[in-house]
C-alpha cells in the first residue's frame, strides 16, 4: 500500500520524515537567526570581513595543488590565477575577475596545452 516496502507503514515512514523535515528547517533557519542576535558583535563583524579572502585563498591553494596531473598543469592554472587578479586589480568586479579568469584558464588547457 502506498508504494512502500513490505513491512513499513505509513505511520512508520511519518515517524521518521516528520522530524528530519523539522531539524532540516530549523537547521536552516538557526544561523539567520544568530545573525540578527550578533549583529553588532566585533568578532563577527571582523569574521564578516575576513572569511571571504581566507576562504577565497584555501581554493586558490587547493585548486593549485590539484593541477600537477591535469590537463595544462600548474602553468595553466597560475595564468588563469594571474588573469584573475589582473583582471580585479584594473576593474574590481569579482564577477568579471572569476569569468576572465575562467575563460582564459578553460581556453589555454582547451586550445594551447
Amino acid at each position: 500500500m502506498y508504494g512502500l516496502p513490505e513491512g513499513v507503514t505509513l505511520t512508520q515512514t511519518l515517524a521518521v520524515l516528520l522530524p528530519i523535515g523539522v531539524v532540516t528547517v530549523a537547521l536552516r533557519w538557526l544561523p539567520f537567526a544568530f545573525v540578527r542576535a550578533l549583529r553588532d558583535n566585533q568578532f563577527f563583524g571582523l569574521l564578516a570581513r575576513m572569511m571571504p579572502v581566507g576562504v577565497m585563498t584555501v581554493l586558490v591553494v587547493y585548486t593549485l595543488l590539484g593541477q600537477r596531473s591535469a590537463p595544462g598543469g600548474l602553468a595553466a592554472a597560475l595564468i588563469g590565477v594571474a588573469v584573475t587578479l589582473g583582471l580585479h586589480a584594473w576593474r574590481r568586479d569579482s564577477g568579471l575577475s572569476i569569468l576572465g579568469g575562467t575563460l582564459a584558464y578553460m581556453g589555454l588547457v582547451n586550445l594551447v596545452f
